[in-house]
């Protein structure tokens, strides 16, 4: 007999727990971005906690054959959705709540490179940030309340 994990993929050999964090990681998404663009940023937003927070960060992976691959994130990413004003909503909470965060704004679509990137979010004031995105991490509670007006994205 087997039962699902927590994120509802996959199973587990019966007899075994679950593993359940304590924390959350998760992307909040602007509702009207393309495709191509929800991947972009949910990609390039994920790498910031990553790096900023590596208790996320599991152990390198290995196949049969010995081959090494680079480690992953050692739980589940929740990716929600809403709009401009849940974004900006969220963005203040999780400030509010010092929780460590990634944005990631409208203009930098428009750069190539991360010393632009860097440039075009130092120069519109926090309250300005025309925000497409963003990454959090924290106790489970707290995301909770910081994605308050988000809804899974589909």
């Amino acid at each position: 007999m087997e039962t699902v994990n927590e994120t509802g993929a996959g199973s587990v050999p019966s007899g075994s727990e679950p593993v359940r964090f304590g924390t959350r990681i998760a992307v909040l998404l602007r509702d009207d971005l393309r495709p191509w663009q929800r991947l972009n940023v949910t990609a390039f937003l994920v790498s910031g906690l990553g790096s900023a927070v590596p208790e996320v960060v599991g152990e390198p992976y290995e196949d049969a054959d010995g081959t090494a691959y680079l480690p992953m994130f050692r739980q589940p990413v929740l990716v929600f959705e809403g709009g401009g004003q849940t974004l900006t909503a969220a963005h203040g909470r999780a400030l509010s709540r010092a929780l460590p965060v990634a944005v990631f704004t409208a203009d930098l679509f428009a750069t190539g490179n991360d010393r632009d990137n860097r440039a075009a979010v130092r120069a519109v004031h926090r309250d300005r940030l025309d925000l497409v995105g963003l990454a959090v991490h924290g106790p489970r509670n707290a995301v909770d309340k910081v994605l308050k007006g988000a809804r899974m994205h589909p």
